[in-house]
This record gives structure tokens, sequence and C-alpha cells, in this order.
């Protein structure tokens, strides 16, 4: 790419031939055009060979023909340098001869190899010590002492990139600026990349171009090659993405494909009152073919997920000249982009996690384009994915920082921040802060009363989840009660078919199950399936959730055997909508094995469950709260199997992992806890289970309350150490409705 340094190479290899006495002959050319090669190599000839240099093609094809071997020994040894050839084409029949002497050329055209008869030798970035130490000797020499920490800090803010520390260097020596506030002024967006450079006329080691400008002549070719046109607007789309990597699925999307014929380079367009030609996605493919032919970009078609890196500096570059309106129209371009791309169902978690990165890079540079002028929905669907990868407590973050930047664009009463609110009360809840939840969701019910009225389907979300986060905390007839009232509104608002009403039903009869009604649970679900199946298809996701739950609360009312064939068959089906990996699917082969263990099968149950645990850790990750559900269970099913002593040294390490993960106040923390109380005392240790359940109880009353499900629990082992504490897995306890 350009800036990495190759015409200093080459100077310094021609410069150590002709002191050393290797070349007779040496010829620079600056071969950006086929017009300035002839025009060097006429010069030569009318210096060498007294040639008219009226005449540059005769001249220049004496020249060539002089360099021809001779079979005297007298011939000259002669070094030509072809310097920064902006197309190979342009040396046609003019490549020097290759006996006698050596031809160097440096470009960025990566197909030059081709064309040239040597061996290329690809020039790329510095390291970050190579880069550190350059620029700790540039400013040296101009008697300056730098904090090492500092100079590496400001070499990776630059991409370690030759011409822009040597540029930074020089504006350093120039401004008397420290590297601490450089870098500052460097991280302004406000700031244009020209402005933090030497002006033209003060470049170091005679540079003809700042780094602001070192792409422009590239720019300008890549608009020239075929698919012609497309060249600027998909560096302006990669400029607004992750440098390290943005999936192909995002470049060759619609609202990509839309944006690209829209902006098309306009001499190649046709008549402003046509409808610019649709680009398709082989264009777009040939387009980015010709940016890493000119290393604007490394395009890599065989890494789908990482199909175009990019220098930052270059995004940077591409970015500045941007007016006002255009940069936040690109920004929400990119968005929308991303939005298309990312699938409902995210079976590939690592396309996911490229998809999060590329969002957060998006963020970076233009989070104040994605509030105009409404939060884009590519804001919460990144933070959607985090939670559903497992990073609950990032996913809270997330969707703090979203509500405080939205209020600050938006306002506080704009929906969006209102949304914002509302995920992250969710979050907040699946994190394990049921109370919290409850009391983020009860302010926000009162606003969204006020701001919206009592009967927008957001203020009925909101009472949905309020609802189900009031059962979490133990008032399971509170919120049976609250369900029961809001089943009545969504009936009267929505009708009987609308989504939002089944998943109200759904969850009321979750909740009559937990409150001791498994039989009515059972009886509710199956209804509700039929109007599931009816609705929405027997395929789609929220059928298949009532139909695990329906399963689960089957053998919670007694029929272990039944739910364990339920969920068998339902498995069969997940993995054909959803894929083997998919967390649902996983979530159903964890409840199958649990009902295969209560159905007298406890070794199946294990052995089931070991399986799952090495998919989940290769899906989910180690860490994942699912991961560690699978470990807690299986280590439950070890202890039942006749190890409780092995089963309570299980759950120790659990409990660690779990602290580390969930924090000591989650309630699946605590649950590991419980369990592992409740094995020391099989394993021979009364004593000290009871001391632990003494410990718990006290910890269940502060973070769940006296009366929560959990904490009877407790209290009741505590009395009794026969009782063991086990949960199996739910896959839809999921009240609330996804809000953009």
């Amino acid at each position: 790419m350009g800036g990495v340094g190759k015409t200093q190479l080459a100077a310094a290899h021609a410069r150590y031939a002709w002191e050393n006495g290797e070349v007779d002959l040496l010829v620079w050319v600056t071969a950006a055009s086929r017009e300035a090669v002839i025009d060097a190599y006429a010069q030569a000839a009318a210096d060498i060979l007294h040639a008219d240099p009226a005449d540059p093609e005769r001249a220049a094809t004496a020249f060539l023909a002089w360099l021809e071997p001779k079979p005297t020994p007298q011939a000259p040894r002669w070094l030509i340098v072809l310097d920064d050839v902006a197309d190979p084409g342009d040396l046609r029949g003019l490549w020097p001869p290759a006996q006698r002497g050596r031809t160097l050329v440096t470009t960025r055209r990566r197909d030059a190899a081709r064309i040239a008869h040597g061996r290329p030798v690809p020039v790329g970035l510095f390291t970050p010590t190579e880069a550190t130490t350059y620029l700790r000797q540039a400013l040296a020499s101009r008697e300056r002492r730098d904090n090492t920490a500092d100079l590496a800090a400001l070499a990776e803010d630059l991409g370690h990139l030759p011409l822009a520390l040597s540029q930074a260097a020089a504006y350093l020596d120039d401004t008397h600026l420290d590297t601490a506030g450089y870098r500052v002024r460097l991280a302004d967006r406000a700031r244009q990349l020209a402005d933090l450079l030497p002006e033209s006329g003060s470049l170091p080691d005679d540079q003809p171009t700042t780094v602001a400008a070192a792409w422009s002549l590239s720019l300008e070719r890549a608009d020239q090659l075929r698919p012609t046109g497309l060249g600027r607007p998909m560096l302006q789309l990669a400029s607004m993405l992750d440098p390290n990597g943005i999936p192909h699925a995002v470049l060759t999307s619609e609202p990509a494909l839309t944006h690209l014929a829209t902006h098309r380079t306009a001499q190649h367009c046709g008549s402003p009152a046509q409808q610019p030609p649709v680009v398709t996605v082989e264009q777009t493919t040939g387009v980015l073919h010709a940016l890493h032919r000119l290393s604007l970009i490394d395009h890599s078609p065989n890494e789908p997920h990482r199909a175009v890196r990019i220098h930052h500096l270059v995004q940077r570059a591409i970015r500045d000249p941007l007016t006002p309106d255009q940069y936040d129209q690109l920004a929400r371009t990119a968005a929308d982009a991303l939005t298309n791309a990312w699938p409902e169902v995210e079976r590939d978690t690592d396309l996911a996690r490229l998809l999060r990165a590329n969002t957060n890079a998006l963020t970076k540079f233009a989070e104040g384009s994605l509030h105009r002028p409404d939060a884009h929905t590519v804001l919460t669907r990144v933070g959607k994915s985090l939670g559903e990868a497992g990073q609950v407590s990032a996913a809270v973050q997330h969707f703090r920082h979203l509500t405080s930047t939205t209020a600050h664009h938006l306002g506080p009463d704009h929906p969006s921040t209102l949304a914002a609110r509302h995920n992250l009360a969710s979050w907040r809840g699946r994190a394990g802060d049921p109370a919290g939840a409850t009391a983020a969701y009860t302010t926000l019910l009162e606003d969204r009363v006020r701001v919206l009225g009592p009967n927008h389907p957001h203020t009925l979300d909101t009472r949905q989840n309020l609802a189900y986060y009031q059962g979490e905390t133990g008032d399971l007839a509170g919120a049976t009660a609250a369900y029961v009232t809001l089943l009545q509104d969504y009936l009267r608002v929505l009708g009987p078919d609308h989504p939002d009403t089944l998943t109200t039903r759904h969850n009321l009869a979750y909740y009559q199950g937990q409150a001791g009604d498994p039989a009515g649970a059972t009886a509710a679900y199956t209804a509700l399936l039929e109007d599931r199946v009816r609705v929405l298809g027997p395929n789609h996701p929220h059928t298949l959730d009532t139909r695990h739950n329906l399963a689960d609360w089957q053998g919670q009312a007694g029929d272990r055997a039944g739910a364990a064939a339920a969920y068998a068959t339902l498995l069969l089906d997940r993995v054909r909508v959803l894929g083997p990996d998919h967390p649902d699917t996983l979530t159903t082969r964890h409840n199958l094995a649990y009902y295969q263990g209560q159905a007298g099968d406890p070794a199946g149950a294990a052995a089931a469950l070991a399986a799952l645990l090495q998919d989940r850790v290769r899906v989910l990750g180690p860490d994942h709260p699912d991961t560690l559900t699978t470990r807690h269970n299986l280590v439950d099913w070890q202890g039942q199997a006749g190890d409780p002593a092995g089963a309570a040294a299980a759950l120790a390490a659990l409990l660690q992992d779990r602290v580390r993960v969930l924090g000591p106040d989650h309630p699946d923390t605590l649950t590991t806890r419980h369990n592992l109380a409740y094995y020391q005392g099989q394993a021979g240790d009364p004593a000290g289970a009871a001391a632990a359940y003494a410990t718990l109880l006290l910890d269940r009353v502060r973070v769940l309350g006296p009366d929560h499900p959990d904490t009877l629990t407790t209290r009741h082992n505590l009395a009794d150490l026969g009782r063991e504490e086990r949960r199996p897995e739910h896959g839809d306890l999921r009240p609330w409705t996804e809000i953009n």
C-alpha cells in the first residue's frame, strides 16, 4: 500500500549499489504513466547517446537497444529503478532487458508481478517494535526524549505505517507538542487528518505528499478499473466498518448494492436523468478485487467473514472529505448493511462476533449519525447478540451506554430512549438482578404511559416484562394476576392471534405452573400450541418454544417418560429448523438429558450431558452461562450415580467460575452453593452442610427475599439435609418483545 516506504527502500538500494561501485549506470524513473517512462528513457538516451530528445519515442527505443547485452567485456552494468508504477500496462514494450543489468520496480499493484520478469518482494507495515524504535530515533535526532510507552501507543494509533510515523515525528517537532497531546488530537474525529501532519512544503525526507493524500492516485485509478466507477463508493462504505475484517455478506447486502449504484462515480453512471444501473454481487466482488490489486484493501475471498481488511488511516483519509450530510448518510447505510447481513438466528457464532466488531467500529466512527433521526436498529441488534452469545454483563453495559447516549442525542422521552431503557431492564434481569429489573420496569411503565399512552404496544410490552420479573422475585401470585389482566388488554388492543397476545398466554401458563399447578400449565400450553401452529406455523421458533415448555410441564406434572419422548421429537425438529449448534437446540438436548435421568436412567443422563458439555464449550465457550449450567447438572447426575464426594469437589470448582463470570449474588451462583452444601452433607459432613446452608439462607433472603421459592428451599434443606435442589433448564422463559 502507499506509505510503507517502497520508494525509500528502492532509493537506499540504488544508493548502496552506486556508492559501492556495483553499477556503471543508474537511472531513476518516476513511472506514474507511460509518458513519464518514455520521457525518462529519452532523457537518458540524450545524455548517453546524444539522441534527439525532440522525438521521445525514437530516443527511448534507442536507449533500450543500447541496454541490450553486448559481446564486449566493456558493456556497462546498469540499474534502472521504475518507481511507483501505476499500471503495469504502461510498461508494455518498455521493460529493460534482463541480462547485464537489473531493474527494480516499486508499485502498489499486486498484479504487476505477473508481468515483470523477476521476483516480487512484498513490503508491509513496520512491526510494533520497528515503529516504536523509528519514532524514538526520529525524535531523538531532534533532541527529544519522549516516553517509550507513549511512542508505542502513537505507533499503534498510526497503524505502524512508515510514512505516517515520519510525518507525525516532523509534526511533533514543528509544533513542540508532546506525544500524549498529539494522540488526543489524533483521536478527535472533528479534526481532519491533514491538519495533524506537516504542511506540504515542510514534509521530511523530500516526501512529495502527505499521508492524507497518499492514496489519491490509487483511488482515481480504482474508479477507472472495471467495474468502473465503484471503487470510491466501496471504499467509502468500508471506511465506516472494522479495519480488521469486514464480512463479505455486509458488502454484498442489498443496502450496500443500492449504495454502490446510487453513488457510482458520476462519469461512469450515464446521464443524471437516467436511473442508476443496478450493481450486482458479481460486480461487487470485482471492485473488491480491483481495490486489492491497487493495495487499497486486502481482499480474501476464501475468508468470507473477514473478506476485507483496510488500514485505518486509509479509512480516515476516505472519510475526511465527506460533508456532514454525506457522513450521516454513509454511516446509516453501513448500519443498514450490517442489519441486513445479520441472521435472525445466529447459527454462525464467528459471523455474529465479527458483525458485533463491525458495529462497534461504526459506532466509534459515527455514534451521532446513528442517532439521526432516531437510534438505528443495529444498536439494539448488537446488544441482543451480545446477550444471546452469553455475554450477559456485556449486554447490560451496552444497553446502559445506549440509554445514556440516546437520551443525550434524542431526549429522555424519545421512543428510542424508552426502548433502550426497556432492553437495559430486560438484560439486568437476565444477568441475575430480577429485583433491579422489576424496579426499572416500574419506572419505565410510568413514563411509557405518560408518553405513549396505556394502550400503546410498547407500554403493554413493559407491563409484560414487569409481570415476568415480578414472578422472578418470588411473587408468583402477583405475576399470575398481572398476566391475567394484561392478557385481557392484549386481547382488546391487539386481538387473540397477535404474537404478543400469544406470548402473554405462554408466560401466564408458565407462572401458572410455577405457582403449583403443573397440570393447569400443561393444559394451557396444549391449547396455546394449537394456536401458535395455526398462526405462526409449526416451524416458527415460538411454536418450538411452546412445545419445549409443554414437554417440561408434562414432566413436572409427573409424566417424565412422556416429557423425554416429547423432547426427543422436538430435538429432531430443532436440528432441522435451527441447526445442531443453535443455543435452543442445545437447550432441548439439555432438558432431554434431564428427563432421561428423571425417568430412571441417571447414567444415560450423565453421558448425554457430558457430550452436550463438549458442544457447548465449542459453540458458546467455557464461560457461557449455559455451559456453566450444563456443568452444574452433569455434576448433579454424577452425584446421583453414587459419587457425592466427587460431585462436591466439582461443584466447588464450578462455584469459583460462576462467581467469576456471573458474580456472587447471581441466582445460578446461589444454586451452585445450594447443591454444594447438599453433596457436602451426602459425602458425610452434615455439620459443614448445615453451616453452608445457614450462610446461603442469609444471602438468599438478602438477594431474593424471604418468600422466594429458592429461599424456602434452602430453609427446607437446612432443616432436612435429605432434600436436593435440581432444576431443569427451560428454553422459553423470555417474555420480552424485542423493541427497536
